[in-house]
């Protein structure tokens, strides 16, 4: 079977056609992993560090052909692929700074005849899923710490990436990591189903909900483990007291970078009542600075969606808001003289809680803006989603935003400027966003197994 790539800047003109990876060609990368992985995990960590290091020797002198087919692809502008290539080589290096820590033996009892020490070991071979809105690096962010740590990874991306998956296939045979320790499959949907279902040790998935939920009940029936890390419709909170000038870039670009394709984005805005109007010119000024356009278009700020199907579904949620009494601040349309995936920067206000860019993940450049009274009235309203991955909180009172981020349902909270991106920072979410993290200590443990052992003196 084969899977055809289309660019979304460019009128979903062809890019082009790749076989998937068969059933067979699956079962024998799942054998083949598991023969290779103890060899792997023998290796000492700086020899771990040194093969997952050679395969970022192999992207960097392609790193412009890795950009470019991200932008052609998924929409992502120019300048954004470039400046995430660079990111995804940090998160690596930072991955490799902090392993030896992070899977050191620990001893955790001792009396005057006996000391019992917990020892880190890899889980074996793990599934990685990722989607397509952060190609390059969701490969750190899902594989870095797997591989590091000692297991074999078979790595598959989404179907809308299909010419940059093929892409890494090609990096990966570059460089000097071992055959079979690092696998790229092919796929949609159907072959993720069937990957899923081989006998491996864990599946680290990120994406939506809905598959998030069907990939763990078929891992069920193995009690494999599964580790998610899913949607998210993220409030961020506007309060009385808020610095609006300084804040103001931050919660543009928490919506609209990427063309809101964040799991993770500022999807729901909640401002104090006193703020809106100031709020509301000043997001209007911002956007006056931005370029929606073509993707390889150096000028461009935001680009397309990914694909026809992703601007149907945010057309939708739009003219539902509208057909319920939603008004337009700014943007609500297809922009005139493109020819693609493309969707202006909306503001919407006169929001109500069953209109569905409140109810439902909205994954694109649309921002709902509602307005509260109270501190209590807000937290309710950030926290009135099935979603809990992150929030952010605008207020100059650290002693407020200390009280409401400890109020708050989710894994994450933002104060100010200052997110929480960091290789060193676990990143998961409460609720329907997923039960897993990634990043820091903690995401090395979720990727490994304690073993205990206990020894006379």
């Amino acid at each position: 079977m084969k899977i055809t790539s289309t660019n979304p800047s460019r009128n979903y003109e062809l890019i082009g056609e790749i076989e998937v990876t068969t059933d067979q060609d699956i079962s024998e990368a799942v054998t083949r992993a598991r023969a290779v992985q103890p060899a792997w995990a023998s290796l000492s960590q700086p020899e771990r560090n040194a093969a997952v290091e050679s395969f970022i020797e192999a992207c960097k002198p392609r790193a412009e052909e890795i950009a470019i087919a991200m932008a052609k692809e998924m929409g992502k502008p120019i300048f954004q692929a470039r400046a995430q290539i660079a990111e995804s080589f940090n998160y690596f290096h930072a991955y490799m700074e902090m392993a030896e820590k992070a899977l050191a033996p620990k001893v955790v009892f001792e009396n005057d005849t006996e000391v019992h020490t917990e020892t880190r070991e890899p889980l074996g071979v793990i599934v990685c899923i990722t989607p397509w809105n952060f190609p390059f690096l969701n490969i750190p962010w899902q594989a870095g710490q797997s591989l590091l740590a000692g297991n074999a990874v078979l790595y598959k991306p989404s179907e809308e990436i299909i010419v940059f998956a093929r892409l890494i296939q090609e990096l990966v045979a570059a460089s000097k990591l071992p055959k079979d320790i690092f696998t790229v499959i092919l796929g949609d949907g159907q072959v993720g189903e069937y990957l899923v279902q081989q006998p491996v040790d864990a599946i680290l998935f990120t994406g939506s909900t809905r598959t998030g939920q069907r990939i763990t009940e078929l891992a069920a029936k193995t009690s494999t483990r599964v580790l998610t890390e899913m949607g998210g419709s993220s409030a961020g909170i506007i309060f009385e007291d808020a610095d609006v000038p300084a804040i103001i870039s931050t919660v543009y670009d928490m919506r609209f970078d990427n063309t809101g394709q964040y799991c993770d984005g500022l999807k729901r805005l909640l401002v104090h009542e006193s703020k809106l109007e100031e709020v509301l010119a000043a997001l209007r000024q911002v956007n006056a600075t931005k370029k929606v356009g073509d993707a390889l278009d150096e000028a461009t700020n935001i680009g397309p969606l990914v694909a026809k199907r992703q601007l149907d579904l945010l057309k939708a949620q739009v003219q539902d808001a509208l057909d319920n009494g939603a008004k337009i601040v700014f943007g609500g349309n297809e922009p005139e003289g493109l020819q693609g995936a493309y969707f202006e920067p909306t503001v919407l206000t006169d929001i109500t809680f069953e209109m569905r860019v409140w109810k439902e993940e909205v994954f694109g450049p649309v921002l709902p803006v509602v307005t509260f009274k109270t501190d209590e009235e807000a937290i309710q309203l950030a926290n009135d989603t099935v979603y809990g991955l992150c929030d952010f909180v605008f207020t100059t009172d650290k002693e407020r935003y200390r009280r409401v981020a400890h109020q708050l349902k989710a894994g994450l909270v933002a104060h100010n400027n200052a997110l929480f991106y960091s290789p060193h920072t676990p990143f998961g979410g409460y609720k329907k966003s997923g039960n897993s993290r990634t990043n820091g200590i903690e995401g090395f443990h979720e990727v490994t197994q304690i073993k205990m052992i206990s020894e006379e003196k």
